[in-house]
């Protein structure tokens, strides 16, 4: 309660102010309401292009999309419908429904019918009010989600008969609800301003399509006859870019599957997967990308896998879900094509420059068009038909390109087969260098792999065949020479308790430890040294008697003996017993039969002395002699 006396007096009077501007303010807002409401947009009827609506209309965006028609004329009253931003009736993907109002005032008597279309085919849902002076109400419904035939004539763009009886203003609603781009361009023709653009437009359209037509039936001549696979894909191309427009037009609708509404409601994504998948795989046979950028081959290949999958899955997506993917996607496919020729471009790729132009006029025209969808530019006609415009250009450009392309291939195989035929002799000449270097290579892997037969495997001398072979030859010339020849038989003692008690690796190790301190004594000798088998080896000594083959034996034996063997921690003493045996020579049996069958007598000699030496303890030196026979 307020206080009493002037103070309260003061109160109350402050809040009636208060309530009376409030009051004035709301009558305000009435006032201006209707007075914009009651301004209507006079038809003459004496234009001939039709009235763009555009500039006149107010909207309201219905975010839930569940008001009615009584609901958008209390708001249309409230004054809470706007102008459209800068006149454009673009508005990207966007949910629920969208009002739009404009008062008629028809001061042409002799048409009393007007023709509403909505210049994008791709709205799914149209509802056309039409409130007379008198109250009455005239509804119409179109767009894709209805069959073809509910619209008012035959035409690729939805259409509404609106009766506008002369000098009586009626009020216009149309609620406009798409998982499409959410453009509405809504324009009134009378039936004849109507016949002559809708005449123009379908000249326009056909006159496009004749050009595809037309490079469709040539390339499609010269792929039968040349079997370029390029060829082929540029057909898959202009087919698939020519649904493309087909949908985009609403002629796809109007033609080609006028009661299926599930198709005209799928047939955006799916025919623009579809175009890009041609586009991508033209690009890569085109530019050659397998040989010339394997990187950007794959890349393109994910890319035409990524539509594959888009496509199947557009079947099952919501068409406000899949169509934007498409179109966004659309803008990286087409900024990849041009990125991938700019790549082979640089690499001397001449082809690719008229590519490069044919692709620029396209990403252009292209990229306005998904523009338009997404709200980003207004829908004029440069925007409007500059796919069609720079897709045109493009497929001209791209059949010249591929004309050029076949040239450049035939220039460079008459080329080839004149290089061939003035350079034959030439090549057969370095075929046959190369030939001969072959055989050369062979012959010395050959002897590598002889050397290697002749080799033991784990210490790297001789083996005993090798041994066997080259003794055979100092035998015959100490036969025939007189020269004395003698031979060492060498086994490691107690080598097998090496083995168990430190394992048999580290007793690989002790013999090549052997095998090396054996060769370096034995170097100076001209010795022929040969692992025999196991823990023994074998040497021949040229030139020297049983006597001085002894002594060398002795300085075998005390190498060994007095440099033990380190393996990791372990110092292995390694000792070794040694027979030597001298051969004696035969007079008048120097054939080769004698010699080969002297060879296991001498050799069973030198074992025999190493048996004595064993017998005799090891770790000794004992020949052949009789007085060491004897011991």
């Amino acid at each position: 309660m307020p206080p009493a006396g002037p103070l309260g007096e003061r109160v109350r009077m402050g809040r009636g102010c208060r309530g009376l501007r409030a009051w004035l303010l709301v009558l305000g807002l009435c006032l201006f309401g209707t007075l914009r409401a009651e301004v209507p947009l006079l038809l003459d009827g004496h234009s001939r292009t039709g009235i763009p609506l555009e500039p006149h209309i107010a909207y309201y965006h219905d975010v839930g999309g569940a008001q009615t028609l009584i609901d958008a004329e209390r708001i249309q009253r409230e004054g809470r419908f706007a102008p459209l931003p800068g006149g454009n009736a673009a508005f990207g993907f966007q949910p629920g429904a969208y009002w739009f109002h404009v008062r008629l005032l028809n001061r042409n008597r002799n048409e009393p019918r007007w023709l509403l279309v909505q210049q994008y085919a791709l709205s799914d849902r149209i509802d056309v009010y039409t409130r007379q002076a008198d109250g009455r109400l005239d509804h119409l419904s179109g767009g894709d989600s209805l069959p073809f035939s509910s619209r008012s004539i035959r035409y690729r763009h939805p259409n509404f008969w609106i009766n506008l009886p002369a000098d009586r203003p009626a009020d216009l609603y149309v609620r406009v609800q798409s998982q499409s781009s959410m453009q509405v361009p809504l324009t009134l023709f009378t039936p004849t301003a109507f016949t002559e653009v809708s005449r123009d437009a379908q000249f326009g359209i056909g006159l496009y399509y004749g050009i595809l037509l037309a490079l469709f039936i040539y390339n499609l001549v010269l792929w039968l006859s040349l079997r370029d696979a390029s060829y082929f894909w540029y057909l898959l191309h202009i087919s698939a870019f020519g649904l493309v427009l087909l949908t985009l037009n609403g002629l796809g609708f109007e033609y080609l599957w006028p009661r299926n509404t599930w198709l005209a409601d799928k047939s955006v994504p799916l025919s623009i997967c579809l175009a890009q998948i041609g586009m991508q795989q033209f690009a890569r046979t085109f530019l050659g990308l397998r040989e010339r950028w394997r990187l950007g081959d794959r890349v393109g290949l994910g890319m035409i896998g990524f539509f594959v999958l888009l496509g199947v899955a557009a079947t099952r997506l919501p068409y406000n879900v899949a169509t934007p993917i498409a179109s966004a996607a659309v803008f990286f496919s087409i900024a990849w094509i041009a990125v991938a020729t700019l790549v082979v471009l640089r690499r001397g790729y001449k082809p690719a420059q008229l590519f490069l132009l044919a692709w620029s006029m396209f990403l252009l025209g292209t990229g306005m068009f998904t523009a338009i969808a997404f709200g980003l530019l207004p829908k004029v006609f440069i925007t409007e038909y500059g796919v069609q415009i720079g897709s045109a250009l493009e497929m001209l450009l791209l059949s010249v390109a591929l004309g050029y392309r076949y040239a450049s291939l035939r220039n460079e195989n008459e080329r080839i087969v004149h290089e061939a035929k003035t350079q034959l002799e030439h090549k057969v000449e370095q075929r046959t260098t190369e030939l001969r270097s072959a055989l050369a290579q062979l012959e010395d892997a050959h002897e590598r792999l002889r050397e290697s037969s002749q080799r033991d495997g784990l210490t790297g001398l001789h083996n005993r065949t090798h041994f066997r072979n080259v003794f055979q030859e100092l035998l015959a010339n100490s036969q025939q020479t007189g020269r004395p020849l003698s031979l060492l038989m060498i086994d490691l003692d107690h080598f097998k308790q090496i083995n168990d008690r430190y394992g048999h690796l580290v007793g690989d190790e002790c013999l090549c430890w052997a095998a090396r301190t054996l060769g370096v004594v034995l170097q100076p000798h001209r010795a022929l040294l040969a692992r025999f088998g196991g823990e023994e080896f074998i040497v021949a000594l040229p030139g020297l008697d049983l006597q001085a083959a002894a002594c060398v034996a002795e300085d075998v034996r005390q190498h060994l003996r007095d440099q033990p063997c380190r393996s990791g921690e372990h110092a292995i003493t390694i000792t070794a017993s040694i027979g030597v045996h001298a051969i004696q020579r035969e007079a008048d049996n120097d054939s080769e039969s004698a010699i080969d069958s002297a060879i296991d007598p001498a050799l069973q000699d030198a074992d025999q002395a190493l048996y004595l030496a064993k017998a005799d303890g090891r770790d000794c030196v004992r020949t052949s002699a009789p007085e060491d026979r004897r011991r």
